[in-house]
This record gives structure tokens, C-alpha cells and sequence, in this order.
């Protein structure tokens, strides 16, 4: 008869898991910094939308929603539709060779080599 063999492990035992931790709560998040208007940030801190003179489109031209990255229509890269009280909401001079330009209700950074829209601000006159 052969002998006992070893003698057999026993199963591990199940390690108790620690009671889950209440968490914190949330933190408030601090306001928007204050300071200058920031390309592709939206409306500048404080801004308000301003009584424009009235603004008619030019003929075949309607509402048309501009988002950044587009290209503004060379029509539109003329003193008559550049916005130079742009100060009176707050913002800071366009960068050397940008322009802010008016249409319609908004107003839009554009570069004026290439017409590419860079910020776009909506609901900016009444």
C-alpha cells in the first residue's frame, strides 16, 4: 500500500475588501480668468452686445452662421464691412494683418491675406 502522500493546500482564503470611501465633493471651479478676449474663446469676460447702425447684406447674401477655419468671401475683406469700434466691447486690436469684420449680428476675425475666419463672435449687435 503506498504511503500518504502530501498533504493537500488548503483553499486560500478571500482577502476582505476595505469599505469604500466616501468621496469629497466638488470643489467649485474658479471664475474665468478676467483679462483679454482670447481667439476661439467665445464672448470676452463682461461683454455685452451693442446697438449696431443698421447692417443690410449685400445682394445674394443672406444669414449665413461663420465658424472659425471658413473663408469669408473676398467681398467681405473691404473697409466697408471692417469693425473698428471693436474696443467698445472689450476687445483688443486685431493681430497685424487681421481685421475684425461685421455680418450681420456678428462679428468676425478674419485674416486678411486669405480670408480665413479665426474667432467668431455671435449676437454681438441688436
Amino acid at each position: 500500500m503506498p504511503g500518504p502522500g502530501p498533504k493537500p493546500k488548503p483553499p486560500p482564503r478571500p482577502v476582505p475588501k476595505p469599505p469604500p470611501r466616501p468621496r469629497p465633493p466638488p470643489r467649485p471651479r474658479p471664475p474665468p480668468p478676467l483679462g483679454p478676449h482670447r481667439p476661439g474663446g467665445g464672448r470676452p469676460p463682461g461683454f455685452r452686445p451693442i446697438r449696431g447702425p443698421r447692417w443690410r447684406y449685400p445682394s445674394g447674401y443672406r444669414y449665413r452662421r461663420w465658424s472659425v477655419g471658413l473663408l469669408l468671401p473676398a467681398l467681405f475683406l473691404s473697409s466697408a464691412y471692417f469693425y473698428d469700434d471693436y474696443w467698445r466691447m472689450g476687445l483688443d486690436g486685431p493681430p497685424w494683418g487681421y481685421r475684425w469684420v461685421r455680418y450681420g449680428p456678428d462679428l468676425l476675425l478674419v485674416d486678411t491675406r486669405t480670408g480665413r475666419i479665426d474667432d467668431v463672435i455671435y449676437g454681438a449687435f441688436y
